[in-house]
């Protein structure tokens, strides 16, 4: 175990891209969408060999602290902490530094989501507790970097310059800039270079260099959290929360610190990592017919190819004529019809509904 680091999980995500499986009830994080682990589950044993459960935090939707609970059992439930509301990435993590500096001091933190699919798993391990090792002996801010595979438009970029460390392989960069997600052609350049990494959304820090970056970049968000973690395993808790957090800032942490550190470096990840967005991050997983059709269910096609779908019960029976590159989900009394190119349409009409 490694003793001086604290994980947080943050898991408060309404997962729009995966309706009508993911609903707001139940979203994405809580759904067994591979085997009989779900994205949370999964987010969990990645860190459960080598981080105690007392040290494991889960940062959630106030209404989904009931859902952590149940999924993991493990966790003491004042761990698991309910956000009053949605307010973007820079309060959760501030929320998360704050709390792991009143019950454990300056820990090492590590920041992880539960969005994503990694393997393998003890490579993922090692690279974390690199750059938890080089966190600890520096105030430097660490990130994950993903070697890219192909030019991918729907994720960040990391622009890496000299190599600070080689830990046993495990390559560590100073990081010159954060790009935000590019159109095809500049991802292509981006590829060809070789100086750039999939932004990952995960990281590494001690709480004290985070706060301290906190305090100088956004000091509001510091200041109000600061008052409700003083109350803390009280009775005013929940209620001093709600006002405090719905007074900060809507930001996300690349735009509210990573972008405007001093000093931010970042370790490549050598394993495999898939940012669970949408129904195309699963299409590997499933069953493909010799008509190029990726399909969980009783599929039935003639003249179709190149479709994906999926059905919640498996005997649920679709029929498919003559179309091709549709996406297609059978969900309880839900169902979607889309083409592949407008999936990032469907938060959208999902976000309409919910507002009807």
């Amino acid at each position: 175990m490694e003793n001086n680091l604290v994980t947080i999980i943050m898991a408060g995500g309404v997962g729009t891209r995966f309706w009508p499986l993911s609903t707001q009830e139940k979203p994405k994080q809580f759904i067994q969408l591979f085997d009989d682990r779900s994205l949370l589950q999964k987010s969990y044993d990645r860190v459960a060999g080598i981080v105690p459960d007392d040290r494991v935090i889960v940062l959630t939707n106030a209404a989904f602290t009931g859902l952590v609970a149940e999924q993991l059992p493990q966790i003491p439930r004042e761990n698991i902490v309910g956000e009053p509301e949605r307010k973007d990435t820079a309060a959760a993590v501030c929320l998360g530094a704050l709390i792991a500096k009143k019950r454990f001091g300056n820990p090492v933190m590590a920041i992880l989501t539960a969005d994503h699919l990694i393997e393998p798993v003890d490579v993922f391990r090692q690279t974390l507790l690199s750059a938890a090792k080089a966190a600890r002996k520096t105030r430097a801010l660490y990130t994950f970097g993903i070697r890219p595979t192909y030019p991918a438009t729907g994720f960040g970029y990391l622009e890496v310059g000299e190599k600070t460390a080689d830990d046993e392989g495990i390559v560590h960069f100073h990081l010159h800039s954060f790009k935000e997600k590019p159109d095809l052609e500049t991802a292509r350049q981006y590829l060809e270079s070789g100086r750039y990494l999939w932004n990952s959304g995960m990281f590494v820090w001690s709480v004290d260099a985070i706060c301290g970056e906190l305090e100088r970049h956004v000091p509001d968000h510091v200041d109000h959290l600061s008052s409700a973690v003083e109350t803390l395993g009280t009775p005013d808790w929940e209620a001093t929360l709600q006002t405090e957090f719905s007074a900060v800032q809507r930001i996300s942490i690349d735009f509210a610190v990573m972008e405007k550190a001093q000093d931010v470096r970042c370790v490549a990840g050598d394993f495999s990592w898939r940012d669970v967005g949408g129904w195309l991050a699963i299409q590997d997983f499933l069953e493909q017919d010799a008509d190029g059709n990726y399909i969980r269910g009783q599929i039935h096609t003639l003249d179709a190819h190149g479709n994906l779908v999926f059905c919640d019960q498996p005997r649920e029976t679709v029929a498919l004529v003559g179309v091709s590159d549709m996406v297609v989900v059978r969900a309880g009394t839900r169902t979607l019809v889309v083409h592949k190119d407008r999936l990032e349409d469907v938060k959208k009409i999902v976000e309409s509904m919910m507002a009807r």
